[in-house]
């Protein structure tokens, strides 16, 4: 039996998404979903205080609840007491002191959810209250009181490149801030722990990397890791926010101690404590420019609210500073970057990881230097725009496609969408019927960003990828398997499209991810399509090798092929200077914003969005443009609604009725340009896709703002007493 290479299905067509009917149907399995036989439910007790030592807990009252099995305290893990995934810094539970609230005190496990929760409420806990530190600024301050007793600065990444005395004929300032930032994924943290005969577990979770997890989890529960197994559950979405642990150790602790399944799922109120956000930033820029426009020097400093454990934030720092000038040629760049802990929530990896943050500035930067020398402010972009062989602020050079100017002249000559008629749907609060017009203003603005794809500074980046050919019923059948998370992104749908492309084979399974086999690395960075996808097109090349040795005859048996894969090699930035080969791949990405603007209420529309980005190589079309309009909804979101509002370090609005983010009602038309001219350097050429529509989608939509309004907006996101003075 022989098997051709090629087939429907393949890379460059969109099949459809194997989960996807089961998902619009609502009968998809998601991790909330899991069921065991005599399992238990989980709750935990969470500090009411930002910063506080603990003086005593009094469990006396919660033991004595009918249908309590266990309530534990940091005195009961069994490992070590810390986990984190750059720096294990947080504890499974706290110890002496809280640092953030909404910090995890005592777990409970009882035979239902209600009596769990009610038997944590019970828990006696007695605190003495200190003063929490909350301003980023003034946690850098020598004389501030340490969150840590190492001090308040996670990480400071300087960036010096060229001549550091450089002047400019035309200057520009500015200081800005970025909110923080909530995932805002639908499906809250949970997860099922079963004990196992071998005195290990079993844990079933919804992840976004499955072997970060074992690592912190097995160390915690002082097992060795071939005794704790994880497997992916069903994922309701991530950007960023499952990358860190939250209950995974705390429902394996409860398992172990009763000796029963222990289930436990977040409430959306209590997910808003339990998962990292992203960083709220201040930005001090200056641009300098001569007379033509052509940049001459950047300076910035660039402040990173931390909150009270690392999680990510010395490589969130490091994206904000290696990327903190944008897509631009500038022979004189120099960057502060700083980390810093606080007495707010934690802070850690979204969606755009800390590019975002820098590109609002430096294009909000960028508009502020066009309209200083008269210029289009596309046409002050282009000159400075990034081409092939130019170097970062990092000295790393740019190889492949750059195609920053082609891509903002793409957004900038679509036709411009026709005026709101008096329809109120069409204006700036919508069916609240607020306006027929007047009062409205429109603005179009500009916003194009980059994004590094992949892990960076020498981490060793690499997926594994089994794959079995086989002949069932007389027709060859491929089996994948990795431990990549599909987190909704399409990957398992993109696997089996490789394996088909590169065997010929249409009947493709991809097996459930987990920590059997080696780890595929996170599902962030914009990474599992590069690397995970280079893993299972070199263990398919494996395969077809041995098939190809045979004469292409499978009847002798199985063809079984197992792959460690690995991109070029990154390098450390120099601590002093920040030069380095720090990034495997770049990625561009251009906006073009409409919106009209309310300016005696402050309701802002935003009409249209055009969009370019190049992918490389698009190997589900369906979705790649799927990524970028999702991508920008959520650049539009911080933009103009979405805010964690946090004031004393206690989040005031923790639930979906008080932090808002987009609906069908807010998201505008999206004209999509999708350009594939190919990395030769990437597997089928592919760059990844999921970041940087969020990246420059932001800037763009303040940039139109201001165009509308003719304010500075300085912050985001936009609200309304930001445009009526209020």
């Amino acid at each position: 039996m022989t098997v051709q290479v090629g087939t429907l299905n393949g890379i460059g067509t969109s099949p459809v998404r194997p989960d996807g009917t089961l998902k619009v149907t609502g009968e998809f399995a998601f991790s909330s979903d899991l069921w065991a036989d005599r399992m238990l439910w989980g709750a935990t007790l969470r500090s009411p205080h930002p910063r506080a030592r603990i003086l005593g807990i009094d469990l006396t009252e919660a033991l004595k609840l009918p249908g309590v099995h266990a309530v534990l305290t940091a005195e009961d893990v069994p490992g070590k007491p810390h986990y984190g995934l750059e720096h294990r810094d947080q504890p499974v539970l706290a110890m002496g002191e809280v640092r953030y609230a909404g910090e995890p005190v005592a777990i409970v496990a009882a035979d239902h959810p209600e009596t769990a929760r009610r038997a944590a409420a019970r828990i006696a806990v007695e605190y003495e209250v200190l003063t929490p530190i909350v301003d980023s600024e003034a946690a850098l301050d020598p004389a501030s009181e340490p969150v840590h007793p190492g001090g308040n600065l996670l990480r400071h990444v300087p960036i010096r490149k060229g001549p550091q005395d450089a002047v400019a004929a035309v200057v520009v300032t500015g200081e800005y801030e970025v909110g923080m930032q909530d995932q805002a994924f639908l499906g809250p943290e949970s997860g099922l722990a079963i004990p196992a005969e071998d005195g290990g577990v079993d844990l079933f979770i919804a992840t976004q990397w499955l072997h970060g997890d074992l690592g912190q989890v097995a160390d915690c529960l002082g097992l060795p890791p071939a005794k704790v197994r994880l497997s992916l559950a069903g994922v309701g979405g991530a950007f960023g926010g499952r990358e860190d642990v939250s209950m995974q150790v705390h429902a394996c602790m409860l398992a172990l101690h009763t000796g029963r399944p222990v289930k436990m799922v977040y409430s959306r109120e209590e997910s808003f404590f339990g998962h990292v956000h992203r960083h709220p930033a201040r930005l001090r820029y200056e641009h300098g420019a001569d007379e033509h426009g052509i940049l001459q020097y950047v300076r910035a400093r660039i402040v990173l609210d931390g909150g009270a454990y690392a999680s990510t934030s010395m490589a969130v720092v490091a994206n904000a500073t290696t990327l903190g000038i944008g897509p631009y040629r500038v022979p004189s760049v120099t960057v502060d970057g700083y980390a810093v802990y606080t007495n707010n929530p934690p802070c850690g990896a979204m969606r755009g990881f800390g590019a975002v943050q820098a590109c609002f500035a430096y294009e909000s930067q960028m508009d502020k230097l066009a309209a200083a020398l008269g210029l289009d402010p596309v046409e002050l972009r282009a000159r400075n725009a990034l081409e092939p062989g130019d170097t970062m602020p990092t000295g790393q050079v740019v190889t492949g496609p750059a195609p920053v100017a082609d891509l903002l002249r793409r957004v900038r000559d679509r036709p411009a969408p026709a005026v709101s008629s008096g329809d109120p749907r069409e204006q700036p609060g919508g069916v609240a019927n607020t306006t027929h017009g007047e009062g409205v203003r429109r603005g179009v603005g500009y916003g194009i960003g980059i994004k590094n794809v992949g892990f960076s500074e020498g981490f060793d980046d690499y997926s594994t990828a089994r794959v079995r050919l086989e002949l069932v019923g007389g027709e060859p059948v491929a089996v994948v398997h990795t431990a990549a998370a599909e987190v909704g992104q399409g990957l398992v749908t993109v696997m089996a499209q490789i394996v088909r492309t590169e065997l010929g084979v249409e009947q493709v399974t991809v097996a459930t991810a987990d920590t059997s086999i080696g780890s595929a690395g996170s599902s962030s960075a914009s990474r599992q399509t590069y690397v995970t996808g280079g893993a299972v097109k070199a263990a398919c090349e494996a395969v077809r090798a041995e098939l190809e040795r045979r004469g292409g005859d499978l009847t002798q048996g199985p063809i079984d092929e197992t792959v460690e894969w690995r991109h070029k090699p990154t390098s450390p930035l120099d601590p002093a200077t920040g030069q380095g080969n720090a990034h495997v791949q770049y990625a561009f990405a251009a906006h073009r914003a409409t919106v009209d603007v309310d300016v005696e209420l402050g309701l802002v529309r935003v009409v249209e969005i055009v969009t370019a980005q190049d992918v490389g190589r698009a190997l589900h079309p369906q979705s790649v443009r799927g990524q970028i309009a999702g991508g920008t909804a959520q650049g539009l979101g911080l933009a103009v609604m979405e805010e964690i509002q946090v004031v004393d370090g206690q989040i005031r609005n923790p639930s979906f009725t008080d932090y808002l983010i987009p609906t069908i009602l807010d998201v505008p038309p999206m004209l999509i340009d999708v350009l594939e001219l190919g990395d030769p350097e990437a597997p089928y050429g592919l760059r990844g896709v999921g970041e940087p529509p969020t990246i420059s989608s932001t800037p763009a939509i303040v940039a139109a703002i201001r165009a509308a309004t003719g304010l500075p907006l300085k912050r985001v996101p936009v609200r309304p007493e930001h445009l009526t003075g209020t």
